[in-house]
């Protein structure tokens, strides 16, 4: 039967286990938040504040990594930026520990954060100050991230994305009838996509920032959440993903961005050509990290099909037009 360490953690014994880090008194309400990684819930007080704790995936990261994660967000408070900080323990730990039993009897460990509630709505920009605003937003970020390096993070290149491809090889997850024309494709992408990340400088980037991870406070502006992804990257990163389709199709917008960006922080030109290498390694990395959930329970019952022959099919066309993307882009440029 699939299962894993999470299979332990209800909403209850997350509250609960919330209780015992934090001292606080909570009034019971449990809202579980969509993630595909963690474990996150929307937990009140008895006095009506709002919290989301954080249970990380035991075995992704380690302590120092997710400690830099923190630390990240502490530079970019102090840098007037906005983002939502985790809040210390009793003892003053952003980063408490807890054991839980787990179904065969062993304890399992999970490391949490508990984060001040931030609402808002996603941000959509459609006007030219919009994408002002968001391009400066990042500048921002990027002028702090700048500033020291993470020593436990992952460094985004083409080694990374063929780690990721390995794993799914050693698996044999690939269904047999896709698995050698997938790798062959994969490596001819990353042996590109290595051309094109070569000297770039890397940095403290946020990994992972589409729309979906800036919110809108009417009363407040923006505000930049989950830097789980975080990693030492290339500063384009945090720029494609905020683009409404691929570079060819975007370049208003993706002017916009560089022109709000470079107010704060320099962005060599020759970055854009590695935005669709960057797809490619995200493809591997997305697929890569659904695999690690296969045995989860909730991912068993909400994606029946993952993994099958009509599901790698899929995975497969897509693949080719990633590729077929990158040659195009290789001629063009």
């Amino acid at each position: 039967m699939a299962g894993s360490a999470f299979d332990v953690l209800s909403p209850e014994i997350a509250a609960s286990a919330v209780e015992a880090a934090y001292g606080l008194d909570l009034d019971g309400s449990v809202q579980v938040y969509p993630s595909y990684v963690n474990r996150v819930y929307g937990l009140r007080d008895s006095d009506g504040g709002g919290w989301v704790v954080k249970f990380y995936r035991p075995g992704r990261w380690t302590r120092e990594a997710i400690l830099e994660e923190h630390d990240f967000l502490a530079d970019c408070a102090a840098a007037e930026l906005p983002v939502v900080l985790p809040i210390g323990d009793p003892e003053g730990s952003t980063l408490p520990e807890i054991g839980l039993e787990g179904k065969d009897g062993g304890e399992i460990s999970f490391l949490l954060a508990l984060f001040p509630k931030s609402g808002g709505r996603n941000f959509e920009p459609e006007t030219t100050e919009d994408w002002l605003r968001l391009g400066s937003l990042v500048g921002r970020l990027h002028a702090v991230g700048g500033t020291r390096k993470a020593q436990h993070r992952l460094s985004l290149d083409a080694n990374l994305g063929r780690s990721y491809l390995q794993e799914l090889l050693d698996a044999r997850l690939i269904h047999p009838e896709c698995r050698g024309e997938f790798e062959e494709l994969a490596n001819t992408g990353l042996a590109m996509a290595e051309t094109r990340l070569a000297g770039l400088p890397l940095q403290r980037v946020h990994g992972d920032l589409h729309r979906g991870n800036i919110l809108d406070r009417p009363d407040r502006g923006l505000v930049l959440v989950d830097f789980d992804d975080m990693v030492m990257g290339p500063a384009v990163q945090d720029l494609w993903l905020l683009l409404p389709g691929r570079r060819e199709e975007c370049g208003r917008e993706l002017g916009l961005l560089s022109e709000g960006y470079e107010d704060f922080a320099f962005l060599d030109p020759a970055s854009y050509g590695a935005i669709e290498s960057l797809r490619l390694l995200r493809m591997l990395y997305f697929l890569c990290w659904r695999a690690r959930q296969r045995q989860d329970y909730w991912f068993v019952k909400e994606f029946p099909d993952w993994g099958g022959r009509a599901f790698w099919l899929t995975e497969l066309e897509d693949l080719r037009d990633q590729v077929d993307c990158l040659q195009a882009e290789g001629k063009r440029d």
